[in-house]
């Protein structure tokens, strides 16, 4: 197998899947830790870029599930605009804010715009969105299996790409300081890093834990470890919430400690926010990339 253009071989076999160390909660169904074989695959070497996602919206005319919605998920220290851009806050979450037009294209709000940030990753992707960018790549979006595997970079059971503790300069984009409301930026950031930032981890991945959450193809159980297959697993075959892996910037050990490699969660497949993107994973035999369908265009929108 040869990897495509950005991608990287991650070589097959059988790791020990799960959280090895009791870190997660319970509820998330990080275990049992579980032996789980891989086939060889290739997989993206960083998440995509806004770079990328604009070279396939100008191809297709692709217009993304928080476009046709007319509104997002942003962090309320992030926000820009008028506060009559923001329509509501998540009940339990208020740092989470619904705003009006947030996009990939204005990620923190309609007075935002990713000009120069060619080299963050694209968020406020939706699940759906990140399958039609695949499809047009002549990719796939990795099975959870396949992303942790790869996400560990050969080092079986740590709780991190590069070990289990975290080190005294920061090896990733989490959050610093006293979550929600004071963000030190140790790290430099507040929100998205570029998706080269730090180091790769043993497979030559970027990023794997922090900076954004990433679209996994599986549905979510979390009953799934107790019943999941063991070679090459693609999830249950039944639920409504796709996989998440990874965690974002926003992670902290007082709110969020799923920036692990073990660390699973979910959302539904049209959700979107600015924390939010995915990598992709397998490479078609053609690598030029095509429209797999109709683009999606906006409501109203000549055809």
């Amino acid at each position: 197998m040869t990897p495509g253009r950005g991608q990287v071989l991650i070589p097959g076999g059988t790791f020990a899947m799960g959280d090895h160390l009791g870190d997660g909660d319970p509820g998330d169904g990080e275990r049992p830790v579980h032996r789980v074989a891989v086939s060889a695959f290739a997989m993206d070497a960083t998440t995509v870029t806004n770079a990328a996602f604009a070279r396939f919206v100008k191809d297709t005319g692709f217009v993304t599930d928080a476009e046709r919605w007319g509104s997002s998920a942003v962090f309320h220290l992030a926000f820009t605009g008028d506060r009559s851009d923001v329509l509501t806050s998540v009940d339990g979450a208020p740092w989470w804010l619904a705003v009006r037009h947030a996009c990939w294209r204005r990620p923190e709000g309609p007075g935002s715009s990713i000009g120069d940030r060619a080299n963050h990753p694209v968020v406020h992707v939706s699940w759906q969105d990140a399958v039609a960018y695949c499809d047009w790549a002549g990719k796939r979006l990795p099975t959870e299996a396949e992303w942790e595997y790869a996400a560990r970079g050969g080092l079986e059971g740590a709780r991190f790409p590069w070990g289990d503790e975290i080190g005294g300069r920061w090896p990733l984009n989490i959050w610093q300081g006293r979550f929600p409301t004071d963000n030190t930026r140790e790290d430099g950031y507040l929100t998205t890093a570029p998706v080269k930032s730090y180091r790769p981890n043993g497979y030559g991945l970027w990023q794997t834990v922090g900076n954004v959450w990433e679209w996994c193809a599986d549905r979510y159980a979390a009953d799934w470890y107790a019943r999941s297959p063991e070679r090459d697993p693609v999830g249950p075959a039944e639920g409504a919430a796709r996989v998440m892996r990874g965690g974002s910037y926003l992670c902290h050990d007082s709110y969020c400690n799923r920036y692990r490699v073990a660390a699973r969660t979910a959302n539904t497949p049209e959700s979107s926010s600015g924390n939010l993107g995915f990598r992709c994973a397998g490479v078609s035999d053609t690598p030029a990339p095509g429209a797999a369908g109709p683009p999606r265009r906006a409501p109203g929108s000549p055809p």
